[in-house]
């Protein structure tokens, strides 16, 4: 609901490229985040009457907590369950920096309410929920700054998809990576973020509002989960198996509460299989092989399995591809000459491990490579279907007719 907005407007500010001038004479802030609220209200609205129309099914909007392995306390009731499944998601995690308490900061649930758009706003981290929202309120108007005290925005990505990012980023904001912060204070309108460069000098910065977004921390801690004797790693993420069982055997967990792959397409699955666990004798495993994920930045990331380097760890012998997008005829005609694809593909046998898309429309053009994947499929089978000429598509089959020796 925010980030598509955002997208229209930089598409109509880069199109002159195109040979198009056009510009954007006015932003309704106010009304994009309204109408992403009704349609949140109507979805939540939409999933309560849900379950109020399932039978045999008791529902509390209440905290709650574990008294022992088989009961939970919610409303002062005692509840009692052969088998308990825990979906308790995660919240915002905040970092111990000094002064960070006593200022008001947004986090990314609390900018939801925003009324008025920020003339400037400092953003701590670079992972994914900082790089979209960073895209949203740059689109918006806003002054960002983002502090990242790794060496790379999202450094979960190929190395060059982070480089990209950071390069396509800059021209619409400030970007610090290498950057801890260490001291956060208010001012009379505005607040003030002191931060460590790696060597050693410090940096002053100011904006009207601060966003937190270092990491996502597991609610576990909220259920009184230690009366259970389930596991927990250390993270405080709830410890579950390949069939979303934790340790003890009535008891199955999945989503943001095990920490695994934080996305929702992902707790959808694990829910269906810990259902299925737990309910059947024959048990089935939970797949991570294909797991896709986008970032909704501008440039959009979309990857799936496994990075080149983490393959490298895993022992496999590889192949590995990349294309442009411009070396096909539609990223031609789009004029982009940034985004590319980049392909890893076990040497042994042409599986395809991993691919990874920096570039417009990446989570949808990286589909076709999740379906095969999810069957651990191989580049042979790519190559067995016509794809549309001219169309973006095109982008999967060049990358994987390129791959060689690393």
């Amino acid at each position: 609901m925010l980030i598509f907005p955002a997208d229209q407007i930089v598409s109509i500010l880069e199109s002159k490229k195109l040979g198009i001038k056009a510009n954007v004479s006015e932003i309704d802030f106010q009304s994009i985040m309204n109408r992403m609220r009704k349609e949140r209200r109507e979805s939540q609205k939409y999933q309560k009457n849900g379950i109020n129309q399932v039978s045999n099914l008791d529902y509390y909007q209440e905290d709650c907590f574990f008294i022992d392995k088989n009961t939970i306390q919610v409303n002062n009731i005692n509840i009692q369950g052969e088998k308990i499944f825990i979906g308790t998601g995660a919240r915002p995690l905040i970092p111990p920096i000094k002064g960070l308490d006593e200022v008001n900061y947004l986090t990314n649930e609390s900018l939801l309410e925003l009324t008025d758009c920020p003339d400037s706003l400092i953003i701590i981290g670079g992972g994914y929920i900082a790089v979209e929202y960073a895209h949203f309120f740059s689109a918006m108007g806003s002054t960002i700054t983002i502090l990242e005290r790794r060496p790379r925005l999202v450094s979960y990505e190929e190395p060059e998809i982070s480089e990209q990012l950071k390069k396509k980023l800059q021209k619409r904001m400030k970007i610090f990576t290498g950057i801890e912060v260490v001291h956060v204070q208010g001012k009379e309108k505005s607040l003030e973020i002191i931060g460590k460069s790696d060597d050693g000098s410090e940096k002053r910065f100011t904006a009207e509002k601060l966003l937190v977004a270092t990491g996502r921390k597991s609610n576990a801690d909220l259920l009184h989960i230690e009366n259970t004797d389930v596991e927990l790693d250390e993270n405080g993420f709830i410890k579950a198996d390949d069939f979303l069982q934790t340790s003890q055997s009535n008891i199955w967990a999945f989503g943001d509460a095990i920490g695994k792959h934080m996305f929702k397409h992902v707790a959808n699955e694990e829910a269906s299989i810990a259902a299925h666990n737990g309910l059947h004798d024959e048990k089935i495993k939970m797949q991570y092989h294909a797991v896709p994920h986008a970032v909704f930045s501008y440039p959009q990331i979309a990857s799936v399995g496994l990075t080149q380097k983490q393959a490298e760890k895993n022992g496999y012998d590889l192949l590995v591809g990349t294309a442009q997008y411009d070396s096909v005829a539609k990223g031609q005609a789009m004029m982009e000459s940034t985004g590319f694809a980049k392909a890893i593909v076990k040497k042994e046998d042409y599986q395809i491990l991993g691919f990874h898309i920096i570039g417009p429309y990446a989570p949808m053009i990286i589909q076709e490579i999740i379906t095969i994947m999810s069957v651990k499929g191989k580049v042979g089978h790519i190559g067995m279907a016509m794809h549309i000429h001219p169309a973006l598509p095109e982008l999967i089959q060049r990358a994987l007719a390129n791959i060689e020796e690393v």
